[in-house]
């Protein structure tokens, strides 16, 4: 089994701060992490490895710096590792994005699963995981709690905003996951050794073949118009005290209707 887990360096989301001119995070100053989504499919990778012997292969697109999260993937328990970093590519939205990430799984040869985070903490758009499936052809299933693997198939269990379902999905497919119970684990000591020791091979735009028209800030249809903080309002509340329900309601629809929020 060959396991391809997506992942992305994001802004600690409880030190984010927003640039209202240029309409881009504050970025100088802030610590990045992996983003938790992507922690729940790195440790779902990482169960099925140890229950089947599975390969783990992590991959990301982004900054030099973003080895940083590779190692940690690596001291964790991955096999090995890849980065997309270019200009190229630089500004890319999440469709541009999806392109370089499915051009670089079909670099690596392909898998049976890829897991990706149900959404980045910097974007919250759930999209680049969907966006590579279509690429690639392949089936999907979002918003995944576990993944397991039985008589050929991998057995997803999700979540819907009404219900829970398990489905059956022939490999090779796309699962996004949510965050559920699982931790992340720690790394051990000979992870550790292991991470510092490992070079991270980096790979750009031209090595995957990709047309310089299809990624980057130029070929990404969507744009940020504007970025604010939502100002905070202070609003004033009533409780109605009522041992007859009715009356409690009957007080609250004519208190709605001098306050104009309902009509007659």
């Amino acid at each position: 089994m060959n396991i391809i887990v997506c992942v992305k360096q994001v802004p600690d989301t409880t030190q984010i701060r927003l640039n209202p001119e240029t309409r881009t995070l504050v970025r100088e100053g802030v610590e990045n992490i992996l983003n938790p989504y992507d922690a729940e499919a790195l440790e779902t990778a990482l169960i099925l490895k140890d229950r089947y012997g599975a390969k783990v292969t992590v991959v990301t697109m982004g900054p030099p710096q973003a080895k940083d999260i590779l190692k940690d993937a690596i001291a964790l328990g991955a096999d090995e590792a890849f980065l997309l970093t270019d200009r190229a590519v630089a500004g890319s939205d999440t469709l541009a994005t999806s392109v370089a990430l499915a051009a670089l799984v079909k670099h690596l040869g392909g898998c049976d699963l890829i897991l990706c985070g149900r959404e980045a903490a910097d974007g919250c758009t759930a999209q680049v995981g969907p966006e590579m499936a279509e690429h690639l052809g392949i089936p999907q299933v979002t918003s995944a709690l576990k993944v397991d693997f039985a008589d050929g198939r991998f057995i997803v269990e999700r979540e819907t905003e009404n219900w829970a379902e398990t489905l059956a999905v022939p490999a090779p497919a796309l699962v996004t996951m949510t965050r559920a119970e699982k931790e992340l684990r720690f790394a051990s000591i000979r992870g550790k050794m292991k991470a510092r020791k490992t070079e991270i091979p980096v790979k750009t735009a031209a090595d995957l073949g990709l047309d310089a028209s299809k990624v980057g800030l130029k070929a990404s249809p969507t744009r940020v118009m504007k970025v604010f903080t939502p100002e905070a309002h202070k609003i004033d509340t009533q409780i109605i005290k009522e041992d007859d329900v009715d009356v409690a309601v009957d007080k609250l629809v004519t208190k709605l209707i001098a306050a104009g929020v309902v009509n007659r």
